[in-house]
């Protein structure tokens, strides 16, 4: 357990912390969840623990104003209604999920999205998309695919197919084949740029890359050099990169997991000369202990810049990783204005 960790997520009452981690003071002998509103104690009588059984069996008792015993329940809740979503079907809605876990609906949708990240609704959405594209590469038919998923009719898998994959079904199914995607390469502030797009918008940007990379993500699809019909997104393209603090909303035709796709929402909202530690970006999708998990996810962002993985360090400070290289961060860092923090010393009392 990153103790650091729970002692800021305990400092800014964090409610996406609330069952992950019990604070128990050692000057009281009382626990509690992260979020609960009761003053907080010096940091050194403070000790953590992963759940309340074991802030009891360390002779710890329950805060009566936070009830952090409630969480438990609340997560059995939540497991059950993942189960009854994945095993039902068909769809079953907010009313029917929270009737069958005994919560109100309103207070069931927030202790939901709190704990994944998303809705019901939307999880059983990215629960069908999987399946879409498990059935769309196993071969078969894209009719059967769209049964076999769970939706109702070939329309539904089409639309999301259309937000999520960005290409056909047929062609997410065969590795693009049937998709083109155009690319270029130009100078940039930062270096040599590729910049690579399909019809709904760029899918790769990168720097000191080779047209290889996108035959290794794209293996079957048409790939061919940019005859002059990217110049508006080329262009906004160097925009972003080279004056970053102004707004851009150029197209990017992504997709990932369910969890890639949270994490890099998030990096979107991140305002420009501002950074996110790794945790926070944990926390902030409602997966506090997934933190070498956001990195991968940020290690995965095809799109540097427009996803700005880079505004994201390391909780210390550091820089962390980059895919484009460290100096390249530092540079688009400091093209936002971003100056950074000092160490902190310790405190003294």
């Amino acid at each position: 357990m990153d103790s650091d960790a729970a002692w800021a997520a305990f400092e800014r009452r964090d409610r996406a912390w609330d069952g992950k981690i019990i604070g128990a003071v050692r000057s009281t002998g009382i626990y509690c969840k992260p979020s609960c509103p009761a003053r907080r104690p010096k940091r050194e009588n403070v000790e953590f623990f992963a759940s309340g059984e074991e802030a009891r069996a360390a002779g710890y008792r329950a805060c009566m104003r936070c009830t952090p015993d409630e969480i438990g329940r609340d997560r059995e809740a939540i497991a059950i209604a993942i189960r009854l979503i994945e095993q039902s079907e068909e769809t079953m809605n907010l009313d029917e999920l929270a009737a069958a876990v005994g919560y109100a609906p309103h207070h069931f949708q927030r202790l939901f999205k709190r704990d994944l990240g998303i809705s019901p609704a939307g999880y059983a959405r990215a629960l069908r998309n999987r399946r879409g594209e498990a059935a769309l590469k196993a071969e078969g038919r894209v009719t059967d695919a769209v049964y076999d998923a769970g939706y109702a009719a070939p329309s539904g898998f089409y639309s999301d197919a259309k937000e999520r994959l960005g290409m056909t079904p047929s062609a997410w199914r065969d590795g693009g084949r049937g998709a083109i995607i155009r690319w270029t390469i130009v100078d940039s502030a930062l270096g040599p740029m590729l910049v690579a797009a399909t019809s709904k918008g760029i899918c790769r940007l990168t720097f000191d890359d080779s047209v290889g990379s996108l035959r290794l993500l794209f293996p079957r699809a048409e790939i061919i050099e940019d005859d002059g019909s990217m110049r508006d997104l080329v262009q906004g393209a160097l925009a972003a990169v080279e004056q970053p603090n102004a707004a851009h909303d150029l197209p990017i035709d992504v997709a990932g997991t369910a969890f890639q796709e949270a994490v890099w929402s998030e990096l979107r909202k991140i305002p420009p000369g501002e950074t996110r530690s790794y945790a926070q970006i944990a926390a902030a999708i409602g997966q506090p202990t997934a933190v070498r998990a956001v990195g991968s996810a940020n290690g995965d962002n095809h799109v540097a810049v427009l996803i700005p993985c880079h505004r994201v360090i390391r909780s210390d400070g550091s820089l962390g990783g980059y895919a484009g290289g460290l100096d390249r961060k530092r540079q688009l860092l400091a093209a936002e204005g971003h100056v950074p923090a000092a160490p902190e010393l310790p405190l003294v009392e």
